[in-house]
């Protein structure tokens, strides 16, 4: 009974070193050709699509401008007297003063 239990360690011993071995053969042999990075740089580049513009591209410019001065000034005034129309109707049915913008903390 003593022999076997002397084999069982040696046994154990010889195994962990046939792993070891075949560990380092294994990480020591050339992979050339069979990388990951190398799969990568195989692979058809995947089309970059967004809904957004990249910084860089910025869209063309107008020949003309969105407003001209005089539709500008125009559409101003419509909206004075606009505001001043609802102050009035606001004023008549008894409601509160114009309410004056908060002001950041």
């Amino acid at each position: 009974m003593s022999n076997r239990i002397k084999t069982v360690p040696s046994l154990a011993f010889a195994a962990a070193l046939a792993g070891v071995v075949t560990t380092a053969i294994g990480c020591a042999t050339s992979t050339a050709g069979s990388s990951v990075m190398d799969a990568r740089a195989e692979a058809p580049a995947s089309p970059k699509t967004s809904a957004y513009l990249a910084v860089e591209d910025l869209p063309p410019k107008r020949e003309n401008p969105v407003l001209t001065p005089d539709e500008r000034l125009k559409l101003q005034k419509e909206l004075i007297a606009a505001r001043d129309r609802q102050a009035a109707a606001a004023k008549a049915r008894g409601g509160a003063t114009r309410a004056e913008p908060m002001k950041p903390q």
